[in-house]
């Protein structure tokens, strides 16, 4: 299997999610889409299993819950990294709709080398 370079158009429409990659074939491991959440609307508790999460935000203000109780805050221009097996959750806790874009990656274990 061989991925290609590619342009991805990014423009919602107004919709609540729109897959960017899908996997393969389309890529070699990495799936992503872009997520439009309304004030107080959450994403749905979900778990990254195996794998590794990026979230890239781009407007809007919110709560990234994890599991043991944790949350962290963020706001636009944030960056959130979501390790592998751990329960999760986006919400909006702001007034604006809250935009990001998520990049899902399968977790490679650690062989003791260096990055």
């Amino acid at each position: 299997m061989k991925a290609y370079p590619k342009k991805i158009n990014a423009n919602d429409h107004g919709e609540k999610y729109l897959k960017l990659l899908g996997g393969p074939p389309e890529t070699v491991t990495l799936r992503s889409g872009k997520v439009t959440l309304q004030p107080g609307e959450t994403v749905g508790e979900h778990s990254t299993d195996s794998y590794e999460e990026i979230i890239i935000v781009l407007a809007g203000e919110g709560e990234f819950e994890y599991s043991d109780s944790g949350s962290i805050p963020f706001d636009a221009d944030s960056v959130l990294y979501c390790p592998p097996n751990t329960t999760h959750n986006i919400r909006n806790a702001g007034s604006t709709p809250l935009q990001y874009i998520y990049v899902v990656g399968k977790a490679i274990p650690d062989r003791g080398g260096e990055g």
